[in-house]
């Protein structure tokens, strides 16, 4: 099947699909002798699996990996796991941390009467020019997110 085809099925575009078997992480599909790419079902089937992996938030090394242990004739599903509690525990202190920053510039918003004058609460607290606290913020509260 040519590439055009792969894209349809997959949802990726012909761009990625390139990009990844650039990357090895694909097998390598056949060329025929005009050069061009013949995918099979298997090219269909590790590429989608790439792409789901990426939707839940892994990264294309991780779901590189992924599609490796599903390659491996002795892969056991607590391996697999492994990597996606971690994952889940990723993604919550993501959570934790844009919940932080949320409340940050909520409150920075609320601070700031948005009127005529000059004189701007979340461009000083930004700067640094006037303290957090005034607000009832911390800086480890303001800026954990960047911290890390």
């Amino acid at each position: 099947m040519k590439i055009q085809q792969v894209a349809e099925k997959t949802g990726l575009t012909t761009k990625t699909i390139r990009f990844y078997e650039q990357k090895g992480l694909i097998t390598p599909p056949h060329r025929a002798d005009n050069g061009y790419r013949d995918y099979r079902a298997q090219h269909v089937s590790e590429l989608q699996m790439i792409r789901r992996a990426r939707l839940v938030g892994f990264t294309l090394e991780e779901s590189a990996d992924l599609l490796a242990l599903s390659r491996d004739p002795s892969l056991r599903s607590a391996d697999v796991k492994a990597r996606a509690e971690s994952k889940l525990m990723e993604i919550d202190e993501k959570i934790a941390e844009l919940a932080a920053m949320k409340t940050t510039l909520q409150a920075l918003t609320q601070a700031c009467p948005g009127d005529g004058d000059a004189q701007c609460p979340i461009i000083e607290a930004l700067r640094g020019d006037s303290e957090l606290d005034s607000i009832g913020l911390t800086e480890s509260q303001c800026c954990q997110a960047s911290a890390k």
